[in-house]
């Protein structure tokens, strides 16, 4: 029975061990690998999928695997984008859209895992540009895209506001003060990114929430475990 007691009690210890904990939000709440693999096997489409792999022509800059962030040092160790599946799918009707028009989507971060956020959040507490920790980001549920428009004969981004992560006023979603073309470019991504489900977040006009993402949980999978 004592041998019992001793070997219960080092297995729950390694559990504990094992298990992640977080500063900002009760661990329940945040799905690691294995908790994730049982969600995907209960419910396919909560998979994260590489969007290349469904969407070859699309472009991709995704910033935080370079130092060309405002972190202004690499915070992925891929140069890969992914989202859950009905995203995917949904992203796949948005280029076939554009790409009727000569254009086409330019992705620069889609799914993050949510220590990710934390690390944002410590540099910069401002949640006008970056996710509370406390309740964790669309980015994390592999529910939202950050994107600009291309034009397909030159690869070269459209007029937009601003550069991608820019903390000025001007990143609105709705501001006005912009020119005709900027509006134009800005107002035209918009219309598309709702038609098939997505809404722009009003801070920030690179990016777009995917209109299900509550059915999908906070994740903390490194791109390695995809």
């Amino acid at each position: 029975m004592y041998r019992y007691i001793i070997v219960l009690f080092l297995v729950l210890a390694g559990i504990n061990a094992s298990a992640q904990h977080y500063k900002y939000i009760d661990s329940t709440k945040i799905s690691g690998p294995a908790r994730y693999k049982k969600q995907v096997k209960a419910n396919p489409d909560k998979q994260l999928v590489e969007i290349k792999r469904y969407i070859p022509q699309i472009a991709l800059d995704i910033r935080y695997a370079t130092a060309n962030n405002f972190m202004h040092r690499r915070m992925y160790q891929q140069a890969n984008a992914y989202a859950r599946l009905p995203v995917v799918k949904a992203l796949q009707q948005v280029e076939a859209d554009l790409q009727s028009r000569g254009l086409g989507l330019k992705i620069y971060d889609a799914y993050r895992p949510y220590s990710v956020t934390v690390k944002f959040y410590e540099m910069t507490s401002d949640t006008n540009f970056v996710a509370d920790p406390r309740k964790g980001s669309k980015h994390n549920r592999g529910c939202a895209v950050d994107l600009s428009l291309i034009d397909l004969k030159t690869g070269k981004e459209l007029d937009m506001p601003t550069s991608f992560d820019s903390f000025s006023r001007k990143a609105a979603a709705n501001y006005p003060a912009l020119s005709k073309k900027q509006l134009d470019n800005r107002e035209l991504l918009k219309t598309i990114m709702q038609i098939h489900g997505f809404k722009v977040l009003n801070t920030e006009w690179w990016h777009y929430d995917f209109n299900g993402w509550a059915n999908y949980e906070l994740l903390d999978v490194p791109f390695s475990g995809l």
